[in-house]
């Protein structure tokens, strides 16, 4: 073991966002720093490493890079990366250890090797480095059209393998959901205005991550190395969907540029047919929302409700508390004391909230539309399990 834990920065960020110009300005400011470089790349050739060799910012003798090809960090290559790390960290001549993902990886698996031992291989990282930053790159001229786009990693042939089903948006938020760090890269080619928008958006999609613009990947390199920033579990609870969901006073504010968030929150389930009308329209003015739907055709079990931009998903997420036999529910509700204090006398824990975040929100009228969803009190009466539901999601077994 090391006497001292190595840093390590993690760059994530899509594919062409610039992540590779960051990491090789960063070699070449870094001053004197003895840097490690782990290179994760999905294609056959090893591009992104070639680039950072013909960049200049290695040195034989002070770095090491080291390249990890056909697969990425947070999926099939995990053992890889656990291997590589410590290999680097025991052989005590680096100051430094900087990773950059692949452009369609999630960082909370990648922040997960360094948070937890890894039994099957005998390996913790934890006692060997010290996660020091989560850092992920936004292409600032290309984030609406991949945001927007409605296309599949799958259609853009950057899946993983066949089985890999995310749609880009997705990937995206999972990127900007999770880290200290949040560098809005190739601020040139917008105008000011549509930038302050921007920025503006990703605040309010990740509040706690410092923000900084880049133009051409030009970073200070004291913006990602030795920040001492990364934390799992706040980072695990930084996204701007649960920092609104934790609020104790939902007061919805619209901030510059027409940009806010709200909490709906209702006690009485929905009508399934009904929400899955109104999902079909879905308000485009939201740019994600994230919550529990209380669906009456499923009154045993919480659904998951999660959209960003035009992917929605939908589908059981585990059974309300009020659902399970007594005695497991009484010893859950003596571990989690706010389901207790919310209990209702007759529904227990079941209840509809969701956050809503997005540009020019009519709340009003969202509000009165997802009303008029909810079950009438002449249907509370009737046997909910014989509403037709359409919806996607099937239940747990």
């Amino acid at each position: 073991m090391t006497p001292n834990k190595i840093p390590v920065t993690v760059l994530s960020g899509y594919l062409g966002s610039g992540k590779t110009t960051v990491l090789n300005h960063v070699l070449n400011h870094r001053h004197g720093l003895k840097i490690a470089v782990i290179v994760n790349d999905l294609s056959e050739v090893n591009i992104d490493a070639s680039l950072i060799k013909e960049g200049g910012g290695l040195s034989r003798i002070d770095e090491k890079l080291v390249e990890m090809s056909n697969g990425c960090i947070c999926c099939t290559l995990r053992e890889d990366l656990l291997v590589e790390v410590e290999k680097l960290a025991k052989e005590n001549r680096f100051d430094y250890i900087l990773i950059e993902s692949t452009g369609v990886g999630e960082p909370v698996p990648v922040a997960q090797t360094f948070a937890y031992s890894d039994e099957a291989q005998g390996i913790d990282l934890s006692q060997l480095c010290r996660l020091d930053c989560m850092v992920t790159v936004v292409d600032a001229y290309r984030f609406w059209h991949d945001f927007s786009s409605g296309e599949s990693l799958l259609e853009r042939n950057q899946a993983v393998g066949e089985d890999d089903t995310r749609d880009v948006v997705d990937l995206l938020i999972d990127q900007i959901e999770f880290c200290d760090v949040l560098l809005l890269n190739k601020c040139d080619k917008l105008a000011d205005e549509e930038l302050d928008e921007l920025e503006g958006v990703l605040r309010k999609l990740q509040p706690r991550a410092k923000l900084v613009r880049t133009v051409n990947g030009s970073v200070d390199p004291r913006e990602i190395l030795n920040t001492g920033l990364f934390d799992y579990e706040e980072a695990s609870r930084s996204a701007g969907w649960i920092k609104e969901m934790e609020k104790p006073v939902h007061t919805p504010e619209t901030e510059e540029y027409g940009i806010s968030s709200f909490v709906y929150e209702r006690q009485k389930p929905f009508h399934p047919e009904r929400l899955a009308s109104w999902m079909k329209e879905w308000p485009p003015e939201v740019v994600r929302a994230k919550g529990m739907i209380w669906l009456a055709s499923r009154n045993d079990i919480g659904q998951s409700l999660s959209q960003a931009g035009p992917s929605i998903q939908f589908g059981p997420s585990g059974y309300w508390i009020a659902a399970l036999p007594q005695e497991e529910r009484e010893a859950l509700l003596n571990e989690e004391p706010e389901a207790a204090e919310n209990w209702d006398d007759r529904y227990g824990d079941r209840i509809n909230k969701v956050v809503f975040i997005g540009i020019d929100l009519e709340r009003e009228r969202l509000i009165a539309e997802l009303d008029a969803c909810l079950l009438t009190d002449g249907e509370m009466l009737q046997d909910w399990s014989r509403f037709p539901d359409g919806l996607p999601g099937v239940e747990i077994v």
